[in-house]
């Protein structure tokens, strides 16, 4: 197929953009034959929607890949977690973490929930139980912790508290696609887990999310509201949104379904170099996963200690950016410091998520970044030390 000039001067333009550029991450993707094959049967179907034979096969793998009871599938990781809260019926207060990314805190604020911030543990940096109950009051229904960069949060502590006091467990999983906790699968953990499929993600589907979960009435609220309580062509029982995940999504999380182990091992391989390089350099210092979980090597991040290294986060990132890396501030700024909800919150409350937001900078990590990539951002990172 010939291209037209717009073509040519769009693929220049990324080729500009990406040439002799490391990004903080780079989607996995199957071949590009592989795809074809996968969705060259949706010609003949023409089924491109509507919880078709790719859908419900991608389902089904994913259930068994993540040792889950029950999942459903949706358009993206925010609308599974907007519209669990929703089939959950939660009211009131929702207690939770401003160290996350903007989707957890915007599901609780757009089902008209009020977000009360706990602060996180400086190791690990999930919510902190040691300060989850003394949040609780009679207003609130719901505890959503976040697993971070693959740490898992406190499980046993959240349920035990959750149970004391009668609230709904949400977790925002979408870091940890594939980890298991002590040789069980992640997202079979409290009342419901959601993943992100995002194309950032360990494991994508383009575009796409989750929920895992146990109650089937549970499952039943979700599936109306992702295809607008729609039960037959004249029937529709109850008022819902649309959040189904198309045919060529599904597609694509098939594909890269079969490769995810592999891309995982990539990772490992990447993570365990950064290990080499940089444990042991004063004012730096990178994550650990428990022992109790298997990793995804999802993310790199590396906390940086100004009075120790000699320089700040801001100052690292930059030097990295002058050499064209681009490592990520994330999560930087917090949730809770948003524009959005200038004078709502205070970010004091939570003093070791405002001193980790200011410090962390994730590095890039990808199946494909090279180890010799690794040592010269490695070696760049090294030389910012005073």
């Amino acid at each position: 197929m010939q291209m037209n000039s717009k073509d040519n001067n769009y693929n220049k333009m990324i080729d500009k953009f990406v040439t002799g550029k490391i990004l903080v991450t780079r989607s996995s993707m199957p071949s590009y034959e592989e795809y074809c094959e996968e969705i060259r049967d949706i010609w003949d179907t023409r089924w491109l929607t509507n919880m078709g034979p790719k859908h419900k096969k991608l389902q089904e793998d994913l259930k068994n890949y993540l040792g889950v009871e029950k999942i459903d599938l949706l358009t993206n990781g925010h609308m599974a977690l907007e519209l669990t809260m929703q089939a959950l019926g939660l009211t009131g207060e929702v207690i939770t973490t401003p160290f996350t990314f903007a989707s957890t805190t915007h599901a609780i604020v757009r089902n008209g929930l009020t977000p009360v911030f706990c602060d996180i543990d400086p190791d690990n940096f999930t919510i902190d139980t040691t300060k989850l109950e003394a949040l609780i009051t009679d207003k609130t229904s719901a505890i959503v912790p976040v697993h971070v960069y693959g740490n898992i949060c406190n499980i046993e502590e959240i349920q035990r508290i959750a149970d004391k006091h009668g609230l709904k467990v949400i977790y925002d999983a979408a870091h940890t696609f594939g980890e298991t906790y002590k040789g069980r699968g992640i997202g079979s953990f409290g009342d419901v887990s959601c993943f992100s499929f995002h194309a950032t993600k360990v494991f994508n589907t383009v575009e796409g999310g989750a929920v895992c979960f146990k109650d089937q009435a549970f499952g039943d609220k979700i599936y109306d509201l992702k295809n607008f309580g729609i039960h037959g062509p004249e029937i529709v029982e109850s008022v819902g949104a649309n959040a189904k995940m198309n045919e060529f999504c599904a597609a694509m999380g098939i594909c890269n379904l079969r490769h995810v182990d592999e891309e995982i091992a990539k990772r490992k391989a990447v993570t365990e170099r950064y290990h080499e390089r940089l444990d042991g350099i004063e004012g730096v210092k990178l994550n650990r996963v428990s022992d109790d979980v298997k990793p995804n090597y999802a993310y790199l991040p590396a906390v940086f200690d100004e009075k120790v290294f000699g320089c700040g986060r801001d100052e690292v990132y930059s030097v990295l950016a002058e050499h064209n890396i681009f490592a990520r501030k994330y999560f930087y700024p917090l949730t809770n410091t948003f524009e959005c909800f200038a004078g709502k919150y205070d970010p004091n409350e939570t003093p070791v998520a405002l001193a980790v937001n200011k410090a962390v900078l994730t590095l890039p990590l990808y199946a494909d970044l090279e180890l010799e990539q690794v040592d010269r951002i490695c070696d760049i990172i090294i030389s910012c030390k005073k």
